[in-house]
């Protein structure tokens, strides 16, 4: 299966110093996209780039106000139209620079791309480490957040950033900002807020020493 690929984001080269490592962080605040047509009909999108719905239309706006007095350095947001579309609404106006990239994608389902929501995450505990036919493993989702989050590490260190993904994205947060076992990610309820934003602090010694399980 071919591996998302970065749009819009040129990361550095190299890996950062020991010394750097010990006092990089990173402040990120996340939300996930506004409700998707495939949202109200049950659906899991998966890579599909489904569209916002009317209700996520206006949702937006509301997400944008919740951020408003939050300084942020950039909004990173996933590629697909829902994400874009929440971030293009929420942020309009206040001249920061919104960079697409691909590693913020939800999950590829594969074969199961808009299946019932509920039939795709009976198959969440199988899929840690073997991909969903044609699609991703949660192994393989971690990975590319991994590779996210260290790029902008190096960019954006001592600042905060916004970004808009996915249930994927915040799996992926989620492993690299607590260590959390892909496991427990997958056997723990999805959470829903009122006001659906996040905050994470990432430590660059931590996402270097951080292995991948095999």
């Amino acid at each position: 299966m071919e591996q998302p690929v970065p749009v819009g984001f040129v990361s550095s080269s190299g890996t950062m110093s020991k010394p750097e490592q010990e006092r990089a962080m990173l402040t990120l605040f996340y939300s996930p996209h506004m409700t998707s047509v495939d949202n109200e009909a049950g659906r899991a999108s998966g890579h599909a780039d489904i569209p916002l719905s009317a209700a996520g239309l206006k949702q937006t706006s509301e997400l944008g106000q919740h951020y408003a007095d939050q300084k942020l350095e950039a909004i990173f947001h996933s590629d697909l139209q829902r994400a874009t579309t929440t971030a293009q609404i929420a942020f309009a106006g206040r001249n920061l620079q919104l960079i697409p990239d691909a590693r913020l994608r939800e999950y590829d389902y594969g074969d199961m791309t808009q299946y019932p929501v509920a039939q795709v995450e009976e198959e969440f505990a199988r899929r840690i480490r073997q991909p969903f036919p044609n699609g991703e493993s949660l192994l393989q989702v971690v990975k590319r957040m991994g590779a996210f989050l260290r790029d902008v590490m190096r960019e954006y260190d001592g600042k905060s950033v916004g970004v808009i993904g996915h249930r994927a994205t915040r799996y992926g947060l989620l492993y690299w900002s607590s260590a959390t076992s892909l496991e427990e990610i997958v056997n723990t309820p999805w959470e829903w807020r009122e006001v659906p934003i996040w905050r994470y602090e990432l430590y660059a010694q931590d996402l270097e020493k951080l292995t991948l399980p095999a």
